[in-house]
């Protein structure tokens, strides 16, 4: 979908605005945070899930997920599975370590209870993959790239094609 990294940029700001916002009400359900905490908690929880999503959607599970989905789907022509082979390589690679933030965070904010960390740390990542997996691929990825086509593809073309317009009219 992206061409260029400007729009890598702004689609990558779009789906982990979306991704980490639900994640992040799910897992304040899930620990019983929601009424236990304050308002700037919440959205400070919120805000630094999203900028550790990001710096990994950019620079460590996206190009990673991107190159072993097209590894994966070399042999076909098929633009379909093309996409939903980088949805779930990214959803497995983001499960995988925001999963690990979420541990953090509810250690910090509930203390350490249990005997096993690997044990908590599985019991989070298979929680958040059985919402996550559906969410990226039935929810948010096609609403992302919908809007993404919408508002910014489409801009950029309408300005290209002012660009055109006036430099045809000189």
């Amino acid at each position: 979908m992206p061409t260029t990294k400007k729009e890598s940029l702004q689609f990558g700001l779009i789906m982990c605005f979306g991704m980490v916002l639900v994640m992040t009400i799910y897992n304040f359900y899930l620990n019983g945070s929601i009424g236990k905490m304050t308002f700037i908690e919440g959205i400070s929880d919120f805000f630094i899930g999203f900028v550790i999503a990001f710096i990994l959607d950019m620079f460590i599970v996206g190009p990673n997920a991107k190159k072993i989905a097209l590894k994966l789907t070399i042999n076909t022509t098929k633009k379909l599975y093309t996409v939903l082979a980088i949805s779930i390589c990214m959803v497995l690679g983001m499960a995988f370590f925001m999963s690990i933030y979420g541990l953090v965070s509810t250690y910090i904010h509930n203390g350490f209870t249990s005997n096993s960390v690997v044990v908590d740390y599985f019991t989070v990542f298979g929680r958040n993959l059985i919402i996550a997996l559906p969410l990226q691929v039935i929810i948010m990825g096609p609403l992302v790239r919908y809007i993404f086509t919408k508002y910014i593809k489409s801009n950029r073309m309408n300005m290209e094609n002012k660009k055109c317009n006036i430099l045809s009219k000189n």
